[in-house]
């Protein structure tokens, strides 16, 4: 049996008296899809946050076993420069991540995700939906191992989501899978998944 990707055991953290995750057990396979569900204030996006090593557990064992470059966050907020186009932003990233080919893999996913007519407009001028579409470009430009996803539906329109659909019913065959959302319904749909309600 190979290890799974992420491991964790009574992983706890706080935030000064205030405990956000305690007792969490976590076994993920690679090539698995994990739904992360619960209200808000549950520990959703702090559980990403450790996940992709931006927070430190208080408690309990942590494993991730793919490095940084290997993996793809999807934040809350899109982290895209507002000053920039959706081009510039996706070539700083590029450049980054030292991505093969940068300029094709950029141009195939705004064109999947419909913003190849406003790849020269600034970030700024964009909709939130169109924001969000140009921060899962970014995630996913790297082709990271590992996607870690915080509501990746927040903002999008109807046609955006049924892009969101398809993307993660294809992605959920080839990566390795954590998803935060209140609509994991929708990902039923698309991928068998673990499911963790906090």
């Amino acid at each position: 049996m190979a290890r799974p990707l992420i491991t964790a055991r009574e992983l706890e953290k706080r935030f000064g008296d205030k405990r956000v995750l305690r007792g969490i057990d976590l076994d993920l396979a690679e090539g698995q899809t994990l739904v992360v569900t619960g209200p808000n204030g549950s520990g959703k996006s702090t559980l990403l946050s450790l996940l992709a090593g931006l927070l430190a557990p208080t408690a309990g064992e942590l494993e991730v076993r793919a490095s940084r470059a290997e993996i793809g966050y999807l934040a809350h907020e899109p982290l895209v420069y507002r000053e920039l186009t959706a081009f510039e932003n996706l070539d700083l990233y590029g450049r980054l991540y030292r991505v093969p080919e940068r300029r094709e893999r950029i141009g195939m996913l705004l064109e999947r995700f419909r913003l190849w007519d406003a790849r020269h407009e600034r970030v700024g001028s964009f909709s939130r939906g169109m924001a969000q579409r140009l921060a899962l470009c970014r995630t996913l430009l790297h082709e990271p191992r590992l996607l870690l996803l915080d509501e990746p539906y927040g903002g999008l329109d109807a046609a955006g989501t049924s892009l969101l659909d398809a993307e993660l019913a294809e992605l959920a065959t080839e990566r390795t899978l954590v998803v935060a959302t209140h609509e994991p319904e929708r990902l039923a749909a698309a991928t068998p998944s673990v499911k963790l309600a906090l």
